[in-house]
């Protein structure tokens, strides 16, 4: 049994099937199809050779915004011989006590919870025995009489509404976004400081260094001793000579 596209959004799944007697034996939740298509009378009771009435009643989902139960999901009319599906069950009954359904045939449905599942029985509408087509439905069978129809489709489940977020915690995470991405460009940019002190040592030690070539100096090594001709710079001039004094008292590195 194909399943159509429902669109109405007033068309609701049923979510139950049963004959009743009347109005007084039918729940109230339920309605009885009295008529046919054609505006006939729909009693079931005068084909199974009954004076009673025996009509069909079905019962829709009233919320689907908010579903609860089962729904059904298919209808079947069986043959007495014929066993029952797995996941059937017959129709209710709501009848008076002296009206007995036939047993030649008889009617069973489906029933899943209405979140798992797909399709769904949404009407049953009945005509007669005539070649009249209902469009739309699909033909189950002809029960003492009458042609049943069903129409079923596929189900239009309202999506699940976004729980609402606090602006003021969506502030708060931006924020210390920001604040967490500032730091870490902080972090990869900022320059390694170091003290004078220890600049001053480092620089030394790289000048002088054995691995620095540059680093000696030519008067490293060499014995100073001031030319008589110069004895006189020293006192005219108050010059000590002590750059030179101390260049060559320093001994040349050894490389290691």
């Amino acid at each position: 049994m194909a399943a159509l596209e429902i669109d109405d959004p007033n068309c609701y799944p049923l979510t139950g099937v049963g004959w009743a007697s009347s109005q007084s034996t039918c729940p109230k939740e339920y309605q009885l199809i009295v008529t046919t298509t054609d505006g006939s009378s729909a009693n079931f009771a005068k084909g199974f050779g009954q004076k009673s009435n025996c009509y069909l009643c079905v019962s829709s989902l009233l919320n689907k915004e908010n579903p609860q139960g089962d729904i059904v999901s298919d209808i079947q009319l069986l043959p007495d011989k014929n066993p029952l599906p797995s996941g059937y069950a017959f129709i209710s009954e709501f009848l008076d006590p002296k009206v007995i359904v036939s047993k030649k045939k008889r009617l069973c449905i489906k029933t899943v919870p209405f979140g798992g599942a797909d399709s769904a029985v949404f009407d049953i509408k009945l005509t007669g025995k005539s070649k009249q087509i209902v469009p739309l439905y699909t033909c189950i069978g002809e029960l003492s009489g009458f042609v049943i129809w069903c129409k079923k489709g596929r189900l239009d489940k309202p999506k699940p509404l976004p729980k609402p977020r606090s602006i003021a915690l969506d502030i708060r995470g931006l924020s210390l976004e920001n604040e967490s991405s500032r730091k870490r460009e902080e972090l990869d940019v900022a320059p390694v400081r170091l003290s004078k002190r220890r600049t001053t040592l480092e620089h030394k030690d790289s000048v002088y260094s054995a691995e620095n070539i540059y680093g000696i100096s030519a008067m490293d090594g060499v014995p100073f001793v001031l030319h008589p001709r110069f004895e006189s710079t020293s006192v005219n001039y108050n010059y000590s000579f002590m750059t030179e004094k101390t260049a060559a008292a320093r001994l040349p590195p050894t490389a290691s």
